[in-house]
């Protein structure tokens, strides 16, 4: 499986329940890998999209204990267990926190977005890759910059 996220320099991921910035160039680039790929996200992530609506040209796997939860065009999973028997190995997990801390060891590639300062007041946080043996980079782009907002991606493999 592959993972992608944007952290800022505190491997932070979201503010109160959001991303902590939009790139638009990171948009594109999230929409070019994961079409055409099944996507794994918890609840909250799929009511930060559009319309709180599903992914288009991707399945959509929600992992999800709330009861009754079932959006149309996704399929819901009360279970790591049922939603691991479902999800084929090109699958992509988007978030949030707990549904990356839940699969990050059945992840093979990272596709990470490093923003180039820290956010005050994130309260999620993805685990620092660069702090874990097993993680290696294997692609760095250089340093981009839009709307004010220096990034660049990194891509890590184990």
């Amino acid at each position: 499986m592959n993972l992608i996220v944007a952290v800022d320099q505190s491997w932070a991921i979201g503010k109160d329940g959001d991303q902590l910035v939009y790139i638009p160039e990171d948009l594109k680039r999230f929409k070019s890998l994961t079409t055409g790929h099944p996507v794994i996200l918890g609840r909250r992530t799929l009511a930060t999209f559009p319309g709180g609506r599903p992914l288009r040209g991707r399945r959509n796997l929600i992992l999800s204990g709330s009861p009754g939860f079932a959006p149309e065009g996704a399929e819901v999973f009360s279970s790591l267990e049922a939603l691991l028997a479902a999800a084929p190995a090109d699958s992509f997990v988007i978030g949030g926190a707990s549904v990356y801390a839940a699969l990050l060891d059945r992840c093979d590639t990272a596709y990470v977005t490093k923003i180039g300062r820290s956010f005050l007041g994130a309260d999620c946080f993805f685990p620092n890759l660069d702090a874990l043996p097993e993680w290696r980079i294997a692609e760095e782009s250089p340093e981009l910059e839009e709307n004010g907002v220096k990034f660049r991606y990194v891509t890590y493999r184990r």
